[in-house]
Formats: C-alpha cells, sequence, structure tokens
C-alpha cells in the first residue's frame, strides 16, 4: 500500500498557505477569525495574524458514541448550540438518555474550555463581521456545522469556513451551510487530517491560551 505524503509540514505552515488563499479579507475591519480547539488554534493564528483581523475561539464539542467515541452521534457549540447525526443515532439504536448523558457531559467540558481559553476575556462581537471559522481539516465536518450554526445565531453579514485540508464529499456538505469554503486540498483517499501533517502533535490548553493571547 503507497504511504501517505504530508501535504504540510505542520499547523502552522498550513495556516501561512491558508492566509495566502484568503488574501482578498487581509486589512478589512469588519473580518474576524474563530479557531476550533485545540489545533485550529494553531492554524488560525497564521490566518489572524496576516489578514491583520482579531483572533477568537470557537469552542465546539463532538458528541462522541459511548464506546466509539471517534463516531460521532453530534456536535455542540457555543451559545447552547446542538446537532445531532441522526443516522448514526438510530442506525446505533442510542437511546435518548444515553444521548443526554454525553450532552450534558460535553456541555460541561465547553464551558471549561471558553473559560480557561479566554481567561476572562469576554467574546468578540460577531453581528455584521466577516467570520472565518478555521479548523486544521475536516473528516466528518461535524463540528464545523455545530460552529456554523452557533455563529449564524449572532447575524454575521458572511461565515467563511477556512481548512488546509478536508475530505472532498465533506468540504462539498459543509460548503453548502457557508456563505464561502476554502479548502486548500481534499485528498482522496481521506485517512482522516492528521495523516496530512507532518506534525501533528497535539496541543494543550497552555498551547491554546498563549495562542489566543491578545497581540500588543
Amino acid at each position: 500500500m503507497m504511504e501517505t505524503q504530508p501535504l504540510f509540514a505542520d499547523r502552522r505552515e498550513a495556516g501561512r498557505a491558508l492566509a495566502e488563499a484568503l488574501g482578498d479579507l487581509a486589512g478589512r475591519d469588519d473580518v474576524v477569525v474563530l479557531a476550533l480547539p485545540r489545533g485550529g488554534v494553531a492554524v488560525a493564528e497564521e490566518v489572524a495574524r496576516a489578514l491583520g483581523a482579531p483572533l477568537d475561539v470557537a469552542v465546539v464539542r463532538k458528541l462522541g458514541v459511548p464506546g466509539s467515541e471517534e463516531l460521532a452521534l453530534g456536535a455542540i457549540a457555543f451559545g447552547d448550540v446542538t446537532i445531532f447525526n441522526h443516522d448514526v443515532i438510530a442506525a446505533l439504536d442510542i437511546p435518548p438518555g444515553t444521548i443526554a448523558r454525553v450532552v450534558a457531559r460535553e456541555r460541561g467540558e465547553l464551558g471549561r474550555r471558553e473559560r480557561l481559553y479566554r481567561a476572562g476575556r469576554p467574546p468578540l462581537a460577531l453581528a455584521g463581521s466577516t467570520v472565518v471559522l478555521v479548523d486544521d481539516g475536516l473528516a466528518t465536518g461535524a463540528t464545523m456545522l455545530a460552529a456554523i450554526a452557533a455563529v449564524r445565531v449572532q447575524r454575521p453579514a458572511r461565515v467563511v469556513v477556512a481548512v488546509p485540508v478536508a475530505a472532498a464529499a465533506t468540504c462539498l456538505s459543509v460548503g453548502r451551510e457557508a456563505d464561502r469554503i476554502v479548502c486548500l486540498q481534499t485528498p482522496e483517499p481521506f485517512n482522516g487530517v492528521g495523516a496530512w501533517y507532518g506534525n501533528f502533535s497535539q496541543l494543550s490548553d497552555g498551547d491554546v491560551r498563549r495562542l489566543l493571547k491578545p497581540r500588543p
């Protein structure tokens, strides 16, 4: 079997490439960059720096199927937004009580991360803005769809999704919910987001706090 060749050395390189593709947004005072933590923050920090835009976090949590947590039964996002993958729920016959427990657990973690990552700073205002949602890649797209739904509640002018790499079908489906989508690479077969990075080491909460710290 042919070995997968990385498309990006690391998330920072991917962020710089993504910023080039978003160059038409540079220098505008209506642009806000929101990162999906944790991995998306390293990508988004490069994008925000290049565009001269403020950076904030869009905290989203996947709702993993108990015992098979990598499989998403849905996702939750800031602003009490919850979306479900009804096909997965029906196929696995997941009881409502089990779903409720997963949602409660992940909502607690979501709240903890929002408080930790912002370090007391209020969230950025999104009304009337062009919001650029950034992650390090899209596999199923569940968390990005939840983030889009949460952002829409705040009435932005436009929602732009920007990722370095994505499954082609996911890029299409997520693109239907955004006003614009930028997927730099859509390799097939996809093999997961991490397969396309030379260095895909996990970010810590401390890394996220450091990257989100406002620039002087």
